[in-house]
This record gives C-alpha cells, structure tokens and sequence, in this order.
C-alpha cells in the first residue's frame, strides 16, 4: 500500500506520547503538502513507501528497507546514537536532528533541580508528609560555581538563565575557541582545567551528546574529584555519568545528592540502588517534554521541507 503523503509522521512520535499535535502542528506549517501520521507500527509499514520526508524519534532498519522514496529523516531527539545512521547513509538519505528545541524546557528543568537542591525541597516534602514542623538548614546557590559540560542549544540556555543567581560559571566544549555565556571556557581536552574545574564545582551540569569522549566522561575518578558537598545533574545521555560510580559516590557520602532525567541503563530497573537514595530525584527523560517542543520541532521540520525543495542548506543536519 503506497501513501499519497510527501510527509510522514511516525507512531513513535518523539517521546512516545501522541503524535496527532505534533502532525498537526507540521500539517498547518505545510498547506501545500500531504501529511500524513502514522498511529501503529502497522500504519508506519503501509504508509512510508513512496514518502520523501519522514520525521520521529528512531527507525528501524525493517521500515528503512520499505522507504523507497525517502530523502530526509528528521529525528525527533537531539542525539542521534540509537538511529541506524550508516544505513541511512548508505540509503543516502539526510539525517536533522531535533538540536535547538530543547533549551528553555530543558534549561528549567535543570534550574528547578539544583534550586530544589540547595533549598533542600525534598526534606520539607518528607517533614510535611510527617505532619512535623521542624526547622532544617538550607543552603544559597548564589556564590556556588556551576559547571556545565556541552555548550550547544541546552547549555547556553541553561548557562543564560543562571546569569541572574550570582554564580561563577564553567563550560567544558569541543570548541573552546568559540567562546560562551560562561565566565570560563575549556576544551574536552584539557585534562587538567577539567579535574581543575570539577575540584571547584559545586553544581556539575551534563548536557553534552554521547560521543566516544563523552561516554563514561564522568566516572569515579572525577566524582572523586568533586568536593562532597556537590551536586550533579544529567540531562544529557545515561552513559556520560558512570552509573556504578555514582552509587559508590553516594554511598560513601562523596556527593551531596544528584538529579537524573536519564539513566544507565534506560529505563532504570526497578531494582537499581539509586531509586532508594532520599538525596536522588529521578525523572523519566521528561525535561524535553513539553507542549511547546512540538511546535519548535515542527519549525524545524517544516522549515527543512521548504529549503529541501528549494534546494538550499538544511537546519540541523547530522554529519
């Protein structure tokens, strides 16, 4: 069964959540053309064939082999390291990714968590729970010194919305040269500004892709490294913090606490030592989701459809 769609939205959507909005949201930037949403893997099957553009969060190499006329695949994540991306070479087709709309839902979520932190939230939630007024000591962010690690779309819009809390600020990315919102800039590879940087840091913030030089970049070492009173949010991918080295940290009283949108591995087994520690908060990769997502997403999609046929450069595109 052939589509009569130029435009395809794929059941797994972006998050796995309904995908009518966000068709919706690409249906009313693209009058011209025919979306359609596929709602079940089986629509995914009898849908693609003869589509040029496709958009969702993965595709299998099943669904691959049935899309004959696909020449864009716009990935609904920011990171790409689940797609089958030397197939999707092979089948020459252009890879976009999702970089740029996560950065103020994403930014919130990692302002919420270390405010929720430094406040100590989480003690006055147990002590209201208790029925028990009782005070406790909280702490100031302001005077800490905030290290984020990756400076693209999320880190430079985490980075801006500390600007107003009188923090001192660190960026580590591949292109140090390039400056940023930070007051320090390092490179991946200066080791030792690193370790520098992390025995200074009091919130550490990963936001970075996982790449080969990311992946297990924060392990026992660096943890080690890191004052106990310090506190590490990942937004990033599960793989950049060394799960096995945050527990030790945390048991060994090496940290203060952690925030994690993501885990390794993903979804964190119900048997995972780190959903019992009372100074862990663990939320289900959600910091991207929000209403507004879609509607930047389907900017950029949209957006891409347009300079594809207009034969101009693409937004987001993967190398």
């Amino acid at each position: 069964m052939s589509s009569p769609a130029d435009v395809l939205v794929l059941s797994t959507g972006t998050h796995g959540e309904p995908v009518a909005e966000y068709g919706a949201a690409i249906r009313e930037r693209l009058p011209n053309h025919d979306v359609a949403v596929a709602s079940t893997p089986t629509e995914e099957r009898e849908l693609i064939e003869g589509v040029r553009y496709v958009t969702g969060r993965s595709i299998d190499g099943d669904l691959l082999e049935r899309a004959d006329a696909m020449e864009l695949f716009a990935c609904g994540y920011a990171g790409t390291d689940h797609l089958p991306m030397d197939e999707l070479r092979a089948a020459d087709v252009t890879v976009t990714n999702a970089a740029g709309v996560h950065g103020p839902n994403m930014a919130e979520q990692v302002i919420g968590a270390i405010l929720a932190a430094v406040r100590r939230f989480e003690t006055g939630q147990r002590r209201q729970e208790r029925h028990e007024w009782r005070h406790y000591q909280t702490h100031e962010l302001q005077g800490d010194t905030v290290t984020i690690v990756g400076l693209g779309a999320i880190g430079t819009a985490i980075a801006d919305r500390l600007g107003g809390f009188g923090v001192d600020t660190i960026s580590v990315r591949y292109s140090p040269e390039k400056g940023g919102p930070t007051d320090e800039v390092l490179g991946f590879d200066d080791e030792a500004a690193f370790e520098d940087a992390l025995a200074r840091t009091d919130q550490l913030v990963l936001a970075c892709p996982l790449t080969d030089v990311t992946r297990g970049l924060i392990g026992k070492d660096e943890l080690g490294t890191m004052p106990p009173s310090a506190f590490v949010v990942n937004v990033a991918r599960g793989p950049v913090l060394d799960t096995d080295a945050l527990v030790w940290a945390l048991r060994s009283n090496r940290l203060r606490g952690a925030h994690l949108d993501v885990t390794d591995p993903e979804p964190l087994p119900n048997d995972n030592p780190l959903w019992d520690f009372e100074n862990v908060r663990i939320t289900p990769h959600n910091a991207g989701y929000t209403p507004n997502y879609y509607d930047r997403l389907a900017d950029i999609v949209a957006g891409n459809v347009r300079r594809t046929e207009a034969g101009e450069d693409l937004e987001n595109v993967v190398e």
